[in-house]
């Protein structure tokens, strides 16, 4: 980015300074014919900075939204957002846009509902007025929501053409802990916002330069975040044709396997096969020679019959 291009755009244009802000005393180079000059160095910083985070953010897999609501702003705002896909504002900015998002999501479905009822099936089955009157509310709903229709979820940054002008969107988008970006001129609060863009917010060719910067990096992200996700799926498809073929030769051993008959080992050559009983040992137990075995006691009877014959004699 080079200072050059941004003086021959006017980036540097601040306003009188009695409509200044003080908190953009940093910012502010010096005071010509009572309107301040911004530190054209501040302003390559802060798109600098704010490119790395876009490129960053973007290739996570987060959604940007553009804010523009001035007259001056909507045109290149609608242009650049195109250029890279992502979610707009370039009229009104419907409060609770990002608060409660339940809410525009049904205004969003009021509005297929009535695209689908303006449709040449629907429009035949109703009366000159009543498609005048859906008309009209189809209209003023797409002109609201016409560039977030299809944010799904909440975006990962939120892009401020005029910090004092989208005010409501800004704070919406501190509420919700999302980033802020903002191209801050000299009578706007810089504490607004997360990353400060000083320059000049009026000039056509000025916004058209800053965001083109902020553009160009976050198609430098998408390119990144589709690359991965292109690696990845063919790591993933090559995981599972060599799964797949591992199972295939698997399978493919156990059936040969199980088709060739079973065939019990045979002995070594030379070797003869023992019999039977020679399989099992036999177990010897040997008398202890040293062990005196008791002598054995006589039972009843053979008592009795010692008695008598003691008596007989």
């Amino acid at each position: 980015m080079q200072i050059q291009e941004l003086i021959e755009a006017g980036v540097h244009f601040g306003h009188r300074s009695s409509r200044w802000h003080p908190a953009m005393a940093p910012y502010i180079h010096q005071k010509h014919n009572k309107i301040h000059v911004i530190d054209l160095r501040e302003t390559v910083r802060g798109i600098v900075r704010a490119q790395h985070f876009l490129e960053n953010i973007v290739e996570a897999g987060h959604d940007i939204v553009f804010v523009g609501t001035k007259s001056q702003a909507r045109e290149v705002v609608r242009e650049q957002s195109a250029r890279c896909g992502m979610h707009f504002c370039v009229h009104r900015w419907l409060g609770g846009t990002l608060t409660n998002y339940q809410t525009i999501r049904s205004r969003l479905r009021r509005l297929e509902e009535l695209e689908k009822d303006l449709s040449d099936e629907g429009v035949s089955k109703r009366g000159k007025k009543e498609i005048a009157r859906m008309e009209r509310e189809r209209r003023k709903i797409f002109r609201n929501l016409e560039g977030v229709r299809n944010m799904n979820r909440l975006p990962g940054a939120l892009i401020a053409v005029d910090v004092r002008r989208d005010e409501i969107a800004v704070k919406e988008a501190r509420k919700r802990n999302i980033p802020v970006i903002g191209i801050v001129d000299t009578d706007c609060d810089p504490s607004l916002v997360d990353i400060v863009i000083p320059g000049n917010d009026d000039a056509f060719r000025s916004i058209e330069v800053i965001l083109s910067q902020l553009v160009d990096s976050i198609i430098a992200g998408k390119d990144k975040l589709t690359a991965r996700q292109q690696a990845d799926a063919a790591k993933k498809a090559a995981e599972e044709i060599k799964t797949k073929v591992k199972e295939k030769e698997r399978n493919t051993d156990l059936k040969e396997a199980r088709s060739k008959p079973y065939n019990p080992p045979q002995p070594a050559p030379g070797v003869d096969e023992a019999p039977d009983d020679a399989q099992k040992p036999k177990i010897v137990v040997t008398p202890d020679k040293n062990k005196t075995e008791p002598a054995p006691q006589k039972s009843d009877e053979d008592a009795g019959a010692s008695e008598k014959n003691q008596s007989s004699s």
